[in-house]
């Protein structure tokens, strides 16, 4: 909106030209959404904490978060209306690229929210079926594929790319396109889910990847960028950097109010809905396996929970004294911040090598 409104007035006055730069919006999404969330969060948290919005707490996990009982959740939903708002003002409206990634996030959102309104509002403590849950993340995963790929316009928004190599990408066509797609966005939307059990634990990694994902999004946009580091040219791709951003300004807000001991928890509402928006922007900008080193957090955090189910309906035996694998450090001794902060910085390394792709190629 705010963009439109600049565009309006560079016609009488050239300074507004200014607001055609990306990267210039992109620090105002970044700010807009710290604002935004800083000055909705604290009203937010107490209207949760009159409504009695309060997070359960399992009785086999550790015995340090029996003290989270009642704490406030839903938390996500702030991030999720901070994305959305800062996004509408500051995107172009114009962008295919930013509809279907703003779409799918609040679709996965709204998918987190429902569950999480049963278990803790209607007190039912199963939530959203696991069926249903599938069901409606499959459906709005096959939605945003299929747009994806029958709104491609270039060949090479649908080739796989393999990092560090300069010439090896492999056309997937639209079969596999979709496939991948779908497996992408339905995945990470369950592996952040799946990492969100500890107090900053998952906001801070989706932070870091998601601005990681921004820088990619730009090279991906950029002719002349994207040529030098031998990208595929995705015009428009590079309006994601403002999505990016704004992810990052909400997440970081978030962590404020969410850092140990957490005032609100982001439930199912912001995992489940950032997990998915990480997805769909690696796949628009092709860096699938890029997304997979990056949130190799999230990624082993899964794998855990599947050895365990599997290792356990096999041989009757678990890998890990509990799942997923935060816990199982929680369980050998590890403080809470300790797990957190180490977390945050293999996330950081795995960012880091997930960025020299860009030029180590």
């Amino acid at each position: 909106m705010l963009l439109a409104l600049a565009q309006w007035l560079a016609q009488d006055m050239r300074a507004f030209n200014v607001f055609n730069y990306i990267t210039l919006r992109a620090v105002l999404a970044t700010l807009t959404a710290l604002l935004i969330s800083f000055v909705v969060g604290p009203a937010m948290i107490k209207k949760l904490t009159a409504y009695k919005i309060g997070q359960a707490v399992r009785d086999d996990g550790p015995s340090s978060h029996l003290s989270k009982v009642g704490t406030p959740t839903m938390g996500g939903a702030l991030i999720l209306v901070s994305i959305a708002s800062t996004s509408l003002l500051w995107a172009d409206l114009r962008n295919r690229f930013i509809w279907v990634t703003l779409l799918v996030t609040l679709g996965f959102g709204l998918i987190g929210w429902v569950d999480d309104y049963r278990k803790v509002v209607r007190r039912d403590p199963h939530g959203l079926s696991a069926r249903s849950k599938f069901f409606w993340q499959s459906l709005i995963g096959l939605a945003a594929a299929l747009f994806l790929a029958f709104s491609a316009t270039l060949p090479a928004q649908t080739i796989f790319i393999v990092p560090f190599f300069k010439h090896v990408a492999y056309p997937l066509g639209t079969i596999g396109f979709v496939f991948m797609t779908y497996l992408v966005i339905v995945g990470s939307s369950n592996a952040v889910n799946l990492t969100d059990g500890l107090d900053g634990l998952a906001i801070m990694p989706t932070v870091m990847v998601g601005s990681a994902l921004g820088v990619f999004a730009y090279v991906a946009g950029h002719a002349i960028f994207s040529k030098y580091l031998g990208f595929p040219y995705i015009p428009g791709a590079g309006e994601l950097t403002v999505f990016c951003a704004a992810l990052a300004g909400a997440g970081l807000a978030f962590l404020w109010f969410n850092v140990y001991p957490a005032e609100v928890f982001m439930g199912d509402v912001g995992a489940l809905g950032l997990g998915a928006a990480l997805g769909v922007v690696a796949v628009i900008v092709r860096q699938e396996i890029v997304l997979f080193i990056m949130g190799g957090v999230f990624v082993v955090e899964t794998l855990s929970v599947v050895l365990q189910v599997a290792s356990f309906k096999l041989t009757g035996k678990r890998i890990f004294r509990m799942a997923p694998l935060h816990h199982h450090y929680e369980l050998k001794g590890w403080k809470e911040n300790q797990v957190v902060v180490r977390f945050w910085i293999i996330t950081m390394m795995l960012v880091l090598i997930g960025l020299s792709t860009l030029k180590l190629r």
